[in-house]
């Protein structure tokens, strides 16, 4: 069913870049060729796609930021420039907001991106992104091609299962080219 080759040294990097490979496939390549197998997907495709150009092992970018520790977080407090999502964080913004609250991905992107702000406009911008996801589609990082995968094809097939889906999906990603759902992609359940 697949005609994806199998990630090794033997192939290019543009063949490489053409097919989708789990996030472990990746890791266990890096292992394999002493190419450093830490990073998100993005960054091990990038080192990958290196070492098959030049046989040489890209290092990992360490960046230490400073530790800056907080010891009670009110509503005048500011958020830290290092600012990790953590269980003290989750506990004040669940007493502001409520029990549903939840650390999504663009709200953390706001509160990475906005220190020196106080988290009462942090509590302001966790509202209003969540007014803005009612009214628009969100985006999702390029690393989750499945997510994005599936959540087009269910716009597109509202009364097709979940099972549908994950096929269309694995075919797709055993093709050469981009991962994007396309209407002929149903054409794979036929098989």
């Amino acid at each position: 069913m697949s005609d994806r080759p199998e990630l090794s040294k033997e192939i290019d990097s543009n063949t490489f870049r053409t097919y989708y490979y789990l996030k472990e496939e990746l890791i266990d390549f890096c292992r394999a060729n002493g190419v450093p197998a830490s990073g998100g997907k993005l960054e091990l495709t990038d080192r990958i796609a290196h070492f098959l150009e030049t046989g040489e092992a890209l290092p990992t970018k360490v960046v230490q930021k400073p530790k800056v520790s907080i010891d009670v977080i009110s509503k005048d407090t500011l958020i830290e420039s290092d600012f990790v999502c953590s269980e003290k964080h989750r506990a004040f913004f669940k007493t502001e907001i409520g029990s549903r609250f939840t650390f999504n991905v663009a709200f953390q992107k706001w509160l990475k991106g906005n220190s020196g702000k106080t988290y009462e406009q942090a509590i302001a911008a966790y509202y209003e992104i969540q007014q803005q996801k009612k009214h628009s589609k969100t985006t999702i990082d390029k690393q989750f091609e499945y997510n994005t995968y599936i959540r087009d094809f269910f716009e597109n097939n509202k009364d097709a299962s979940l099972a549908d889906a994950i096929k269309c999906w694995k075919h797709k990603k055993s093709l050469p080219g981009h991962n994007q759902y396309e209407e002929n992609d149903l054409s794979f359940l036929e098989r």
